[in-house]
């Protein structure tokens, strides 16, 4: 590797005879773009805008299109590459819902069978965790542990995730309709960045303003293809 390589400013593509061109994206992402707050609750906090930037920076490098949950200085849910923006935040928040329910005591606590490698425990703790293991499945889970644990009714995890409130979601392009919000207040996002620039941007602050979340417009594309 050249250490001193750098790619050149315009990118080209020819596409079936056609040829794109696009400068490459070099937007720096930090504090400043999360100044142009437009929701009645305007409280980013510090952790909350720590994460934004993690949760954009994630985006800057994602196949498009695609949405980021962040928190606690991390991701926890990544959905990219659908072609509608609300998939990519049902995606993005189911995992987020996997990652805070591997937080669970009865999750950490799993009597795995001993010499289990650690992609073998990973991929036990996410069968444990799903809804929609086939019964195949379930019976493979049953030898990774030295006794079958009984596994979380839906009730004990719907309590456990309306515990959690503290994530940020960031989309890579615009959010277009009101129910990406929707689906993330139920992931416990709390905080929303994105672009903005949307005919339906009222409707989506709109919702924000429901939900008491607070949203930034940062004014940048990130889009990835």
């Amino acid at each position: 590797m050249d250490p001193d390589y750098e790619p050149a400013s315009l990118q080209t593509r020819n596409v079936f005879g056609v040829t794109l061109e696009e400068t490459r994206n070099e937007a720096s992402l930090d504090q400043s773009k999360l100044k142009n707050v437009i929701t009645r609750n305007a409280e980013f906090t510090a952790t909350a805008r720590r994460d934004a930037l993690v949760a954009l920076i994630t985006l800057k490098y994602t196949q498009s299109n695609s949405v980021c949950l962040a928190t606690d200085g991390q991701t926890i849910g990544i959905g990219a590459g659908q072609q509608s923006r609300v998939h990519c935040t049902r995606i993005a928040c189911a995992k987020a819902d996997l990652w805070c329910l591997r937080q669970h005591s009865t999750t950490i606590g799993l009597p795995f069978r001993p010499g289990l490698r650690r992609p073998e425990q990973d991929n036990a703790i996410d069968l444990f965790l799903r809804d929609d293991a086939t019964e195949m499945e379930l019976e493979r889970l049953k030898m990774l542990f030295e006794q079958a644990p009984a596994r979380l009714t839906q009730e004990h995890k719907q309590e456990w995730l309306a515990n959690f409130r503290s994530a940020v979601l960031g989309s890579d392009g615009y959010i277009p309709f009101r129910d990406s919000i929707d689906r993330a207040v139920q992931s416990g996002v709390r905080w929303v960045v994105q672009p903005g620039g949307s005919n339906r941007d009222a409707e989506v602050i709109a919702a924000c303003d429901e939900y008491d979340m607070a949203m930034a417009f940062t004014g940048i594309r990130l889009f990835h293809h």
